[in-house]
């Protein structure tokens, strides 16, 4: 099933709960929070107070992106404020096997996220314990950036290793992504899409129902 998460990184923060209420009410399944802490990539964003003080505002998935070096030591911060899928870094993860089986041992799915450069078989050995690969398709750290088209071939190869295996892992893909490349993407294998200006630039709501839209028509093709 296709999804999507709209990243709050480019919301309004000043009227953040409202931004979310409106992707919610678009349609939106899951929500996109990306955590950063301004040592792995060198903004510094959303923490677990943020996330605790917009729990209430909607009931859609919060999808939990730790753009943090050892993620492992927050893994129970955010399962407490209400996180639903927590996605960590290939990169920043000094026990990737020990972190995934954590965090799934709290309840909820685990993700592995690979930056542009980092190639696919950083997964032997853990692509059968993530609930959700993330493929960055800009460098992480900062919204509005524009697409990597050469990731579109890492998207298709990564689904081709997971239908091998008969796992039916999510892919996920953030950064750069429109109404423009969208189906470009899903067609590459992803079936969980995040967008942040795309969406919160303008009018949320519509913004969010036009890519619903897009994913109805690939899912009745």
């Amino acid at each position: 099933m296709l999804k999507l998460s709209p990243s709050i990184l480019a919301a309004d923060f000043k009227n953040l709960s409202e931004d979310i209420i409106k992707a919610d009410q678009g349609g939106a399944q899951y929500i996109h929070i990306d955590v950063m802490d301004g040592d792995f990539v060198p903004s510094i964003s959303l923490g677990m107070p943020v996330i605790q003080s917009i729990r209430s505002c909607t009931d859609k998935v919060f999808d939990v992106h730790l753009m943090v070096s050892n993620p492992e030591r927050y893994i129970d911060d955010f399962v407490e404020v209400g996180a639903d899928i927590i996605t960590i870094h290939a990169e920043a993860c000094k026990h990737i096997d020990r972190t995934l089986n954590y965090i799934k041992q709290k309840g909820i799915k685990a993700g592995i996220a690979l930056n542009p450069a980092t190639p696919l078989s950083a997964l032997d050995y853990v692509l059968e314990l993530a609930d959700m690969i993330l493929i960055m398709t800009v460098n992480p750290g900062f919204g509005g950036q524009v697409f990597i088209d050469g990731m579109l071939q890492k998207v298709s190869t990564l689904r081709e290793m997971l239908n091998k295996k008969g796992l039916n892992t999510d892919i996920q893909v953030d950064g750069g992504i429109t109404l423009s490349n969208v189906s470009q993407i899903i067609q590459a294998g992803a079936n969980v899409i995040v967008a942040g200006s795309a969406i919160f630039n303008g009018d949320i709501k519509e913004n969010t129902q036009s890519f619903i839209q897009i994913m109805k028509e690939h899912e009745k093709a």
